[in-house]
């Protein structure tokens, strides 16, 4: 007869998996909690009555150190556990910052733990670990003091190698790691002064010592053409090599379809879909056809039907979850499945027979989707054709164009009128529509840039854009009725203290936000409407855009506040995002079992894998925008002296961010370089005011800025005004040392005089310049 305590809500479930059951971590997080003070193990085992038992004893060791790796314990200097639910523990992942100090985000949500640069020595960027909350810091965050890392996230580490003096250390090239790694002059590996390398780490940082690394590879000199995006992708540590497993298992590939596989598929080949995407594109994993029916217009988005070949556990799925996303870089992609894949078999490349999943769906005269199904198909993409020559056929009616392919210009035209009936009912609906502009980087002989141009959007790209929408939202609602675990792509409201800072930005310019606590997306649009006229439309969209929270993904639908949906899903691009094809299984099982029953997933493994696909989303973006910001940075190298006129992209307390119109590309006018006055940084107005001259710089303003300073490395330009250069050091003399506080001050609103900090500020990637393109309106197509 068992002793297990009769209280252990897990009892039964436990004595089903083991012989011989100890207590739950449920049962044992309850006794730790209700007990004043830490337990020892011997007063565990006392309070468990397993006295003597020592199957059970050795059991609760093991379980008690299995707690302990996950964070769910601690256990304090006298052997006594603690749970680390308890209000001053947190567990969480570690997030560097620039400039020394770093967050930590708890696990559990909440208010994110400010760790002080003191207690980043010994913590790396993505480490988890556990801290006991201290107090609070001068700006109200919660401050924590390190208790235990619980996992380390850096085994190796890319950057620039310096020798100095006779020791040799690695300068780490990401930009939230900031500590050196020190490197023993016996672990070189043959590398050289300046050179760009990856270390392994043979020793992680402490309190009292820095990391300590051994050269593992010379990714090559530090100009080298292409080393940018080489560096990116080590020091954010995206994955690139194909494990043998993957390489083994696509080796018996055929590049055609089999015909068995054709076999109980609804058959499209005799309809005319088309692929519509970039003149660049490689890889098409949409493809759309609309024709006008009786109660409105039917639309079928076929979808490359990833799901049949990379099938749940195979090596290519796990390769495809570990990597969770393609990852785009100015002319190189880092692509989530191999190329027979992505460019081949799962491609619905033209003229080819193609397996795809299929989302039918019967459009209403209002917008509104009336009907939906989903079902497997086979298609032949009849044209692979581009935005451009779309535009030309639709928007411009170019004679030749429509010559080109008269048979695709009823379908066509038929695909823009919906696309006007789904614009209308974006708009009746309130979902929030920013203009951006994005750019693309013109590549000549030898990867030298020729130019950094606008990417132009065209009605063509906005047909696709609604249409993928609708497949989404189509997806959306299907998982719901379905009650199927599977993964949302959720954008939830805008906190309350983003709205209360974005509404006293708001009444200072005679402006307000209509909802009270919880506007809709429609006031956000009224507010942008009301804008739309006045001078600084465009320092307004950029704040309102700002007070938006991030898209993720998540098993559980909170809906899409941007788009205005309750229900929406990525269903549209399975080829090079991990989270539709999950979607794609979660439909397929639907389909082919008619009933959520003994689907592989739970709801606590997607939430999981939405974390996991939502970091590495970031980390993606992170990666490509350090590559960017490299190759701008190269491209103004010869630039240094020149003078250009820009717009103030971003006003915080260090000073201006001001992009270049000729080049749409960013620098620091740091508040260091406006020698002529003393200038206060208003947090609400977003503006920097001088003291004596009562000159106001603000968001949108243009300037004209002499370049001062460009840094490879920290991926920095810096300005000058052009008329303050006599009156004081320039930006190029005034790098020096770091100071945290200034920043910290600078950051918190701190209307302070601004004088000359310890160091130059750098830009955080995730500081008030970052903006979330998502907030806006999901792309999937893009």
């Amino acid at each position: 007869m068992s002793n297990e305590p009769v209280s252990d809500p897990n009892a039964l479930q436990e004595a089903e998996k083991y012989d011989n059951p100890v207590a739950s971590r449920e049962f044992i997080l309850g006794i730790l909690a209700e007990h004043a003070g830490p337990m020892t193990l011997n007063r565990l085992i006392s309070h468990l009555e397993y006295d003597g038992d020592e199957e059970r004893i050795e059991g609760l060791s093991r379980r008690l150190r299995a707690m302990e790796r996950d964070g769910q314990i601690i256990r304090n200097r006298r052997g006594g556990y603690v749970p680390v639910t308890h209000t001053e523990l947190v567990r969480g992942r570690v997030l560097g910052h620039r400039d020394g100090f770093g967050f930590l985000i708890p696990d559990e949500g909440g208010d994110d733990v400010f760790l002080s640069p003191r207690v980043m020595r010994a913590l790396l960027n993505g480490d988890r670990a556990i801290v006991q909350i201290t107090g609070v810091d001068r700006r109200g965050r919660p401050e924590g003091n390190l208790v235990e890392v619980i996992e380390r996230a850096n085994a190796e580490i890319v950057g620039r190698l310096v020798l100095e003096a006779g020791i040799a250390f690695v300068v780490p090239d990401h930009a939230r790691m900031t500590q050196d790694v020190l490197v023993p002059m016996t672990d070189l590996g043959g590398a050289k002064d300046g050179q760009i390398v990856r270390v392994a780490l043979v020793e992680q940082p402490t309190l009292r010592h820095k990391p300590v690394g051994k050269v593992i590879e010379v990714l090559g000199d530090h100009m080298s053409p292409g080393m940018e995006i080489d560096i990116a992708i080590n020091a954010h540590g995206i994955p690139y090599h194909w494990p043998p497993a993957v390489l083994e298992e696509i080796d018996g590939l055929n590049p055609e379809v089999a015909d068995a596989d054709k076999l109980g598929r609804v058959d499209l080949r005799h309809l005319p879909l088309v692929t519509i995407d970039g003149v660049d594109s490689k890889d098409f994993d949409d493809a759309v056809y609309c024709t006008k029916v009786a109660e409105g217009h039917r639309l079928i988005v076929a979808i490359a039907d990833v799901s049949h070949y990379v099938r749940v556990g195979s090596p290519l799925d796990q390769e495809g979850f570990n990597r969770a996303t393609s990852v785009y870089f100015p002319g190189r992609v880092v692509p989530m499945l191999p190329e027979i894949l992505s460019n081949g078999l799962c491609s619905l490349n033209p003229a080819v027979d193609r397996l795809c999943l299929c989302a039918d769906m019967l459009i209403g005269d209002d917008g509104l989707i009336k009907k939906y199904r989903f079902f497997e198909g086979v298609m032949r993409s009849a044209a692979r054709l581009t935005y451009d020559f779309v535009a030309q056929v639709l928007v411009d009616k170019d004679p030749a164009a429509r010559a080109e392919r008269p048979d695709l210009l009823a379908p066509l035209e038929t695909l823009y009128d919906l696309y006007r009936i789904l614009r209308a009912a974006r708009e009746q609906r309130g979902a929030i529509d920013f203009e951006t502009v994005e750019t693309r980087i013109v590549f000549g002989e030898g990867r030298k840039i020729e130019a950094i141009v606008p990417y132009e959007r065209n009605d063509a790209h906005k047909i696709i854009e609604e249409c993928m929408i609708a497949a989404n939202v189509a997806a959306g609602r299907f998982l719901t009725d379905q009650k199927i675990p599977s993964l949302y792509r959720v954008h939830d409201r805008p906190a309350l203290e983003k709205l209360t800072d974005l509404r006293a930005m708001l009444a200072e310019k005679g402006l307000s936000l209509g909802g009270g606590e919880q506007p809709t997306p429609k006031d956000f649009n009224a507010l942008i409407t009301a804008a739309q006229a006045r001078p600084d439309f465009a320092t307004i969209q950029t704040v309102v855009l700002r007070s938006l929270k991030q898209a993720v993904y998540s098993p559980d639908n909170l809906g899409h506040f941007g788009l205005a949906h309750p229900f929406y899903a990525h269903f549209t691009s399975p080829i090079r995002r991990y989270p539709d094809l999950l979607v794609h299984r979660a439909i397929r099982h639907i389909l082919r079992t008619g009933s959520a029953e003994n689907f592989p997933y739970s709801h606590e493994e997607m939430v999981i894998i939405g974390e996991h696909c939502s970091n590495n989303e970031r980390r993606a973006d992170e990666a490509t925008r350090d590559a960017t910001d490299w190759l701008k940075c190269e491209f103004m190298l010869d630039k240094v002296g020149e003078v250009f006129e820009g717009r103030v992209s971003s006003v915080l307390g260090f000073g201006l961010f001001v992009e270049l119109k000729e080049f749409f590309v960013e620098g620091l006018l740091h508040i260091t370089a406006l020698t002529k006055d003393y200038y206060h940084f208003d947090p609400v107005t977003l503006t920097l005011k001088g003291e004596r001259s009562g000159r106001v710089f603000a968001l949108n303003d243009t300037l004209k800025v002499r370049v001062a300073r460009v840094d490879l490395d920290e991926r920095k330009i810096d300005f000058v005004l052009p008329d303050d250069e006599d009156d004081g050091e320039s930006a190029e003399e005034e790098f020096l040392d770091e100071d945290t506080e200034a920043e910290e001050s600078a950051d918190s609103g701190d209307k302070k005089k601004r004088r000359r900090p310890r160091r130059r500020r750098k830009k955080s990637s995730d500081g008030a310049n970052a903006v979330n393109s998502e907030a806006a309106g999901d792309h999937p197509s893009e």
